[in-house]
């Protein structure tokens, strides 16, 4: 068991650059994007012309492709659930107006535009089942999750560090291959998502790095135990109408593999590179306990790799009520 009062004293700690941590990491309101900068104006005198080539090129996507990106919406769309986790975590006072509590909030702001573009995207493109699409997200909102990071914001902030980057590579993937059969507003969408991404994942690389200089062993053990429990996507609870929690998951992973949008080499990558981002080979001052930690993961990507080696991607089997057949 953690240590909380050790955790919200080096939480309090990093609460003092927070002024510094939003300036860098997020961007000011008045200056940030929108979803209608990149959706059809409706008031346009071509709004049916830009509707009709929305149309044309969500129907000439490939199934797979096209059932992440719904897929990818949907995790966005359960925004809810995610905010009301973080601003749980020890050390996060959501009755205050600044500190932590202040960047969950504007780091939920930026986080919340996703999904709205997406899914104003979906609708407009004719080929979704919105119904089931729908009930697929109020699932995935009322079924809740378990990131089995507990309210300890060390395990939380590498959880943050490692999902904010998948979605980067998600959402960025998406967008090229979109970009590749010529639709570029849709790869345009993708490409504002990815960069938002990528700079949510600096932030909470950063509040980890930083952490590992006020509490190195206790940092390295909670990196040790995420690892080990496996860093599970936010969505894995998620559902269609008639099935159980979480019976959709493995379909949808599946698609994404196909598709090479997130595969499981990407997730080798990913920890490789938090392992080189967070200088795990060479941070001082560790326990006994840490140091073993260090070693397991620093073997990690290797073991990892002769699994995933071996794996077969499996051929397409399920129809998801998400698309129109």
């Amino acid at each position: 068991m953690y240590n909380k009062l050790v955790r919200k004293e080096v939480m309090k700690n990093l609460e003092t650059e927070m002024s510094s941590f939003i300036s860098k990491f997020l961007t000011p309101i008045e200056k940030i994007w929108q979803p209608s900068d990149f959706l059809p104006d409706t008031s346009s005198a071509d709004f049916k012309d830009q509707l009709d080539e929305l149309q044309t090129f969500a129907h000439e996507m490939p199934y797979d492709l096209f059932v992440t990106l719904i897929g990818d919406c949907i995790t966005e769309e359960a925004l809810p659930s995610y905010e009301s986790w973080i601003m749980g975590i020890d050390g996060i006072n959501q009755e205050e107006r600044v500190g932590w509590a202040e960047w969950v909030r504007a780091w939920t702001a930026e986080e919340n535009r996703h999904g709205d573009l997406l899914g104003k995207y979906l609708y407009l493109c004719g080929r979704v089942n919105m119904r089931e699409m729908e009930i697929t997200t109020h699932y995935l909102i009322n079924d809740g999750f378990d990131l089995q990071t507990s309210m300890d914001p060390y395990k939380n902030f590498v959880y943050t560090s490692f999902q904010e980057t998948a979605t980067n590579i998600s959402h960025r993937r998406v967008g090229t291959l979109a970009k590749q059969t010529g639709n570029t507003k849709l790869a345009k969408m993708c490409g504002v998502i990815a960069a938002d991404e990528a700079r949510h994942a600096k932030a909470y690389k950063h509040f980890v790095e930083k952490i590992f200089e006020l509490d190195p062993s206790e940092m390295m053990l909670a990196f040790e135990d995420m690892m080990r429990k496996k860093i599970v996507m936010p969505a894995h609870l998620m559902r269609e109408s008639g099935q159980k929690a979480g019976e959709l998951w493995e379909h949808f992973s599946d698609a994404a593999q196909r598709c090479m949008v997130y595969t499981a080499q990407d997730y080798i990558d990913i920890l490789k590179d938090l392992l080189v981002d967070w200088k795990i080979d060479n941070i001082g001052g560790l326990n006994e306990s840490a140091e073993k930690a260090r070693d397991y993961l620093m073997k990690l990507p290797s073991r990892l790799q002769r699994i995933t080696d071996r794996l077969a991607t499996p051929d397409r089997e399920y129809n998801f009520k998400w698309v129109k057949s």
